[in-house]
């Protein structure tokens, strides 16, 4: 009789923690089923091979119109809106962990587990994402939008690990070819430069949106730029224009066609505004003592403060320098190590007016 308490199912990708991920689990005494999800390319042969290798029931689930209808679609959609999206946090839940969780109970699978550099543990009912040990892989700021019933039965065996020791753990454990792998990319789905994916996959983007104004903060035009998708907050490189100092986006308008550029102090900021923010409880997080947000992934996390307003959205006070406040990157708060929930940064527009409302804050 099968013990489906003891039946993991693992997101095998073919790669060094998914590798890892299926030893640890099966010396802690798993059945481990392994699936692979082909979203992009080739039929995943090499995870094929590994599950042979390592005797593990493995499947293949076709996700690739969905990836397609869902990731890329969006991917495509926000740059047209001029925000900066994060596929990551997109994919998991969307994608990624909903293929789990369907492919665990048709598999008879209690757990899933995965190769993310986090960890989880209760509190008061609750579970919670642990950012991994490894302050350099940990990927906790992709999981925010996971919600409970995904994250219960979720298992990361390599939270307390660095990506080093995982590497001497295949190696020790007769993968040595494994433990030598480069590292996988950001964004599975592009290799080279996002404009170019966007060239490629919307064929008529300079037609439809076209050279648009490069202006300054006052609204002097500076120059002409190639389309404001190929652009975004913060960026530094690559705008093609002389200015006789450093340039930097400060802002992206999307109804006008223009790209606002100014010096990096104009891209400091002392609040921002968030919007469909998911929080694991809402008491919790905004009567919390060390509350602290990053605003991009491997972003230093910026003490704050934070308000909900009465439309809805999350009014942020940074406590100490923020900078380059970037529409569509994702804001995930943490207490320490622990994250109390997330939020996608949205449009500043209205800033001013939330400030002044809430001065006392």
């Amino acid at each position: 009789m099968v013990d489906r308490d003891k039946r993991v199912l693992v997101g095998m990708s073919g790669g060094i923690d998914s590798t890892a991920t299926c030893l640890m689990l099966k010396e802690k005494g798993y059945q481990i089923v392994g699936v692979t999800m082909r979203v992009w390319g080739d039929e995943p042969k090499e995870a094929k091979e590994l599950a042979d290798a390592m005797d593990i029931e493995h499947y293949v689930a076709d996700e690739r119109d969905a990836f397609k209808s869902l990731v890329v679609k969006n991917f495509i959609d926000e740059y047209c809106k001029g925000r900066t999206p994060n596929p990551c946090v997109m994919c998991n839940p969307l994608l990624k962990f909903r293929m789990l969780m369907e492919w665990a109970d048709k598999l008879n699978c209690a757990w899933i587990a995965t190769g993310h550099y986090s960890r989880l543990e209760d509190f008061n009912g609750h579970r919670y994402i642990i950012a991994g040990d490894d302050e350099k892989k940990d990927q906790s700021y992709f999981l925010w939008r996971l919600q409970q019933d995904v994250l219960k039965r979720c298992i990361f065996p390599l939270g307390d690990y660095t990506k080093i020791k995982v590497r001497e753990y295949l190696l020790e454990k007769g993968y040595e070819a494994k433990s030598k792998e480069g590292e996988s990319m950001e964004v599975c789905f592009i290799k080279g430069d996002y404009r170019d994916f966007l060239k490629e996959h919307f064929p008529n983007i300079d037609d439809e949106i076209g050279e648009g104004a490069f202006v300054s903060s006052k609204g002097v035009k500076l120059g002409v730029h190639k389309g404001f998708p190929y652009y975004t907050v913060g960026q530094r490189k690559g705008l093609e224009i002389a200015l006789g100092k450093p340039a930097y986006v400060l802002k992206i308008n999307p109804e006008k066609n223009t790209v606002i550029l100014g010096d990096a102090e104009q891209l400091q900021a002392s609040y921002m505004l968030c919007e469909q923010d998911l929080l694991v409880n809402e008491d919790e997080m905004m009567n919390c003592n060390h509350l602290s947000v990053r605003i991009r992934y491997r972003s230093k996390p910026i003490p704050c403060k934070v308000k909900r307003l009465d439309d809805g959205r999350l009014f942020v006070k940074f406590l100490s320098e923020a900078s380059a406040i970037t529409p569509g990157q994702s804001a995930v708060f943490y207490d320490d190590k622990k994250v109390l929930g997330g939020a996608y940064i949205a449009s500043q527009r209205g800033i001013g007016l939330a400030i002044s409302e809430n001065s006392d804050f």
